[in-house]
């Protein structure tokens, strides 16, 4: 009976501290999901990136018609201008 004169006074203070720390897991939650679905569009940027890059290494290799040499260099002068881009849109972000 001590016991529970002793926590009718603290049930409100108990109900406070359980209340902050479920909107804290919450926010917690929140901000994971978000890491979560940032990482996931990276992701798929950079698969669509390395599909588009094997499919190009894929025309070079089957039309023989093509100088291999110069879509080679040129493949990376663009891969030099996207670095770029992803330098400068990195830049702009932070």
């Amino acid at each position: 009976m001590d016991n529970l004169a002793i926590l009718v006074p603290l049930a409100p203070f108990i109900m406070v501290c359980f209340i902050v720390w479920t909107k804290h897991q919450r926010k917690l939650a929140e901000l994971q999901m978000a890491n979560t679905a940032e990482k996931a569009a990276q992701y798929a940027s950079h698969s669509r990136e390395l599909d588009e890059r094997v499919r190009v290494l894929e025309r070079i290799v089957t039309d023989g018609g093509y100088d291999t040499a110069l879509q080679i260099e040129a493949l990376r002068d663009a891969r030099e201008v996207e670095a770029q881009r992803r330098t400068e849109r990195d830049q702009a972000i932070n």
